[in-house]
């Protein structure tokens, strides 16, 4: 066993009705809060009011900011980061989905930092201090892991690239996961960020810097995701589906803020930076099956074990067939879960491909696949994806 290490600060308050612990969870960090969530519409709205209701019982005053935006932007988090400094907030709750927790991560660094976030990337020689204020979050989607890791992605729609802030100092001090929250959420929005579970899982599994802790939580998350993710999205008001897709969540976080994700996140970054329109978990489900044929004979017992989580009929194959095939079965899953589509589908246009090609190595995700991709490679598999979708929406 090759040596390893594990790291995870968050407290973890986890299951059915917690959602009322968020004020005392915000008391316990500072004296004024600045809430950060999406604009309010008849889905969150009675969320948005359960957090409000204990943020009042604990006593601890707050702000409002409801301008976050599906693939933040530098814009959007000055736009916090201005009212956390007004208002003289000392904490920061994030509520919503992954773009909500990651605004709010951003924001506790801007609002206490010169520049802005973009200038805090990962790659940069500055990089978040102490001073970067305490966050909640509160997660409303089982998708991005975001309340238990040290990511933040945003988005410069001027430099059309999308990018992450990427420290330790951005773990949320609290998550809060209530599966009760997520009974609302739309079947799209299920699958597309159930599937960014199953994404975050798999690429931490086959990721050579992964762990046997890692390893051992990815697999359960893959469990997990194959049994309960087609019954949440088909009917989202069963509180066991959503639930277990919580579980999954957490646990695909707590992968990829030690592992690390693959070319698969690198290029689904890299198109949301292109055309932020993309949701992120549609944007890997459309590479998703390309990439593996690709990549699947450089990792085979991994890639077979994955499969064999979704087509049990591998599992009298032996491990190169089973890998072989696995990407077969990955495609019969975003068939069942209606994610069965193609760049095509997602409208970016096939004369862009080798743009998008380039920008998905720009990242580092690639460098961490178990097979080490060019840009014709790259090209490639978005030529392989542009139609694999093709009247499947």
């Amino acid at each position: 066993m090759n040596p390893f290490q594990y790291f995870q600060p968050t407290e973890i308050r986890f299951g059915p009705g917690r959602i009322a612990e968020a004020g005392a969870a915000a008391a316990s960090l500072g004296r004024r809060c600045l809430l950060v969530t999406e604009p309010v519409f008849p889905g969150v709205a009675p969320h948005q009011r359960k957090v409000k209701e204990s943020l009042d019982a604990a006593g601890i005053p707050y702000a409002h900011f409801a301008g976050v935006s599906p693939n933040p932007t530098t814009d959007v988090i000055t736009a916090g980061a201005r009212m956390a400094r007004e208002f003289r907030a000392d904490v920061v709750l994030g509520m919503g989905g992954g773009s909500s927790m990651d605004t709010a991560k951003a924001v506790a660094v801007e609002s206490t930092h010169e520049g802005s976030c973009w200038d805090y990337l990962f790659f940069r020689a500055a990089q978040p201090t102490e001073r970067t204020l305490p966050v909640v979050a509160v997660t409303t989607t089982s998708g991005t892991g975001s309340q238990v890791t040290q990511v933040a992605v945003v988005t410069n729609t001027a430099e059309k690239s999308k990018s992450a802030l990427f420290h330790a100092r951005l773990y949320p001090k609290i998550s809060i996961v209530d599966p009760e929250l997520m009974l609302t959420v739309p079947k799209r929005v299920t699958a597309s960020t159930g599937f960014d579970v199953l994404a975050h899982a798999f690429e931490s599994y086959i990721n050579p810097g992964g762990s046997p802790y890692t390893d051992m939580m990815a697999l359960e998350a893959m469990r997990i995701v194959a049994a309960w993710l087609p019954a949440a999205v088909d009917n989202g008001a069963g509180l066991e589906a959503r639930t277990r897709m919580a579980w999954a969540d957490v646990l695909g976080g707590l992968c990829i803020a030690n592992s690390g994700v693959t070319l698969f996140h690198g290029i689904g970054m890299a198109m949301g930076g292109i055309y932020p329109h993309v949701a992120h978990g549609e944007a890997l489900a459309s590479v998703y099956p390309a990439v593996m044929r690709y990549s699947w004979d450089s990792s085979p017992a991994k890639f077979a074990a994955a499969g064999r989580i979704f087509d049990r009929s591998l599992d009298r194959l032996d491990d190169a067939a089973a890998a072989e095939r696995s990407p077969d079965a990955i495609a019969a899953f975003l068939e069942k879960i209606g994610l069965r589509i193609g760049l095509e589908d997602l409208k970016i246009p096939e004369d862009e491909l080798g743009a998008l090609a380039r920008a998905s190595l720009v990242l580092p995700d690639y460098k961490n696949h178990p097979r080490i991709a060019g840009p014709d490679d790259v090209y490639a598999v978005l030529k392989s994806s542009h139609r694999s979708g093709r009247g499947k929406r």
